[in-house]
């Protein structure tokens, strides 16, 4: 069993060791990938302080939008290669810090990024790279995945590999805080996604079941409690704990159906995708529970069910359990209320054969049992 993970520093105040952590990989001139978002909320100015005040001379790079695109990732690789640059560091969610390791990736491999979609294409090393994350779902600062958009098909591609691993995590509940409730309701469920689909991968190992079986249990007790409360920083943390154990689960197992079929909708109608997600997951739980009932089992005991009753109870309470916790912050009952049309299932169950999610699977999917999801879940 091999299981990767990056150095983590995490805490509140975290975000003040940004500087002395990207000079111990050796920077000069850091590339910063963001977006306005966090440049608005005042991190993106903190950040530049910290390695101000260690000597550095960052470049930044604001231009990446949520499910960052693949002509975005061009035009920050060119501004990278043109700037000299040599560390790179992401900062704020899931988009910046995916997009960072594009960059990442381009720069000693070439050619263009859905180049390199599906498993262990990146196989040259790569420039360090530091992600500071400001949500409490992606887990992106620590996996050894990518997502990017294909623009012109409007699918999203998984680029998957040890390459992309992080070197540094920098985990700061403070950057939560700044977080509307919609993105903050849409990355607790991605998180959530994370740990399940995670608990029961074909490549789960002891390690990880720990991990997503803790985050499950602290996503389950905190997240509302972030939504009712937003300056409760102790709940800020278990979040922030949550995203990082999950982020680490899933990136040593890879994920399942929820993700695969995920992707084809937010790659189709560019929507939130942990949203997408939140509606899809209890489908989905109730497709492997055919399979993994017991695991199911595991996971509703994690989030809170009192013993009792068959496996297959346990799967059916825990599909229940996330669409209330979906309804409870406010994410839609159905993708019908994404704008997705009952024509457009056809599509999307034939373009998520293709992602690399689908392999890690706990039940084989079909073509036909990829719409069937997609037609429950509309």
């Amino acid at each position: 069993m091999k299981f990767h993970a990056p150095e983590v520093v995490f805490g509140e105040g975290a975000l003040g060791e940004a500087g002395h952590a990207a000079r111990r990989l050796g920077a000069l001139r850091p590339f910063v990938v963001t977006d306005p978002g966090l440049v608005a909320a005042g991190w993106v100015h903190e950040l530049l302080g910290h390695l101000d005040d260690v000597g550095l001379a960052p470049e930044v790079f604001t231009g990446i939008t949520p499910n960052p695109k693949d002509v975005e990732v061009r035009a920050a690789f060119e501004r990278y290669r043109e700037q000299e640059c040599d560390v790179i560091i992401g900062i704020g969610g899931g988009s910046p810090m995916d997009a960072a390791k594009c960059v990442a990736i381009l720069s000693t491999h070439g050619g263009d990024i859905l180049d390199y979609a599906g498993l262990e294409r990146a196989t040259r090393p790569i420039p360090p790279m530091l992600m500071i994350p400001s949500t409490s779902g992606s887990g992106a600062d620590v996996s050894q995945s990518c997502v990017v958009t294909d623009t012109r098909r409007r699918v999203k591609v998984t680029i998957l590999g040890r390459t992309v691993v992080p070197e540094i995590s920098v985990t700061d509940p403070r950057l939560l805080t700044t977080m509307d409730d919609d993105l903050n309701a849409a990355t607790g469920l991605d998180a959530l996604s994370h740990a399940v689909e995670a608990y029961v991968s074909l490549g789960r190992n002891p390690l990880s079941d720990t991990y997503a079986l803790s985050a499950v249990s602290l996503i389950a007790g905190n997240l509302r409690r972030t939504m009712d409360e937003p300056g409760d920083m102790a709940a800020r943390a278990r979040m922030a704990q949550a995203s990082l154990q999950a982020g680490m689960a899933f990136s040593n197992t890879i994920l399942g159906a929820t993700h695969a079929l995920s992707h084809q909708v937010g790659g189709l109608l560019d929507a939130p995708h942990g949203v997408v997600n939140g509606i899809l997951l209890p489908h989905v739980i109730r497709f492997n529970a055919q399979v993994e009932s017991e695991r199911m089992a595991d996971l509703a005991a994690a989030a809170g069910r009192v013993p009792g009753g068959s496996p297959a109870e346990a799967a059916e309470w825990l599909a229940v359990r996330v669409r209330e916790l979906a309804d409870a912050v406010g994410v839609p009952r159905g993708l019908s209320d994404l704008g997705v049309l009952a024509g457009d299932l056809a599509r999307l169950a034939h373009t998520s054969l293709d992602d690399v999610n689908l392999t890690t699977n706990p039940r084989a999917v079909s073509e036909q049992a990829a719409r069937d999801l997609f037609l429950a879940a509309l």
